[in-house]
């Protein structure tokens, strides 16, 4: 919940002019409020950056006061949508089955889910957070056909390292998704998908995260708020990666 539409604005037309001075293979997404999409999309119109929504609603329309759905994004060009983010579980009481809902509408709206999974501290202190990964990966994904996993963008979020400072060392994060990837190929039969890194993600610790054989990318927080931080973690990947 950061940036008016003004700012918004400001950010995406100063990141495109530093976007055009490199190279590189990553796909980048920016992922504004709702309030800033249209105003967004307009000036990332045919450009190399690609337009993301931070929330969906499973409905494409009815007396759902205050939801979007995803006939609303589609409308304004919207690649990507971010489904069960950690916030949206904690503050908002998102369970798995709400969560495989929105996955399942978005595909059928042509647009991408970057589905969010990862264990609070406690899960991991209790040494679980294979199990809890292993239990939102099958249920988030329960809806979706086996044909259409490479439709998917995975992120794996450790809830105790976003917006704490703390964030997984790279062998920590490798650990996870290779976990992650193994069990995709088992549930869905094939792990041809990318999955993401999530959790106080900055320029400094992105050359290793990127280095390692199982992270594709990063869903970037805090560290994107500033275009001189964001453009760090852009030219440090594609160095490291």
């Amino acid at each position: 919940m950061h940036k008016t539409h003004f700012e918004a604005e400001e950010f995406v037309t100063q990141l495109l002019n530093e976007v055009k001075k490199i190279h590189t293979s990553y796909e980048i997404v920016v992922i504004p409020p709702f309030t800033a999409l249209e105003s967004v999309s307009k000036i990332l119109d045919r450009s190399y950056i690609k337009l993301g929504a931070q929330n969906v609603f499973y409905e494409e329309k009815g007396a759902y006061t205050g939801e979007i759905s995803p006939m609303m994004l589609k409308a304004l060009n919207v690649d990507y949508v971010v489904i069960g983010h950690s916030e949206r579980r904690k503050y908002f009481g998102e369970t798995d089955e709400i969560i495989a809902k929105k996955v399942r509408v978005v595909l059928d709206h042509g647009i991408t889910p970057i589905l969010c999974i990862g264990e609070t501290l406690e899960e991991r202190t209790q040494g679980i957070e294979e199990e809890v990964v292993n239990r939102q990966l099958e249920k988030g994904l329960s809806l979706i056909n086996d044909n259409e996993i490479g439709k998917i963008v995975i992120a794996y979020e450790p809830v105790w390292a976003i917006g704490t400072g703390r964030t997984a060392t790279p062998d920590i994060a490798q650990k996870m998704h290779s976990f992650i990837r193994r069990k995709i190929k088992d549930i869905k039969g094939t792990d041809n998908l990318p999955i993401l890194y999530g959790g106080s993600v900055k320029p400094d610790n992105i050359v290793g995260l990127s280095s390692m054989p199982d992270i594709d990318g990063a869903l970037v927080g805090g560290a994107s708020l500033k275009v001189d931080s964001f453009m760090g973690i852009i030219k440090n990947a594609v160095q490291g990666g």
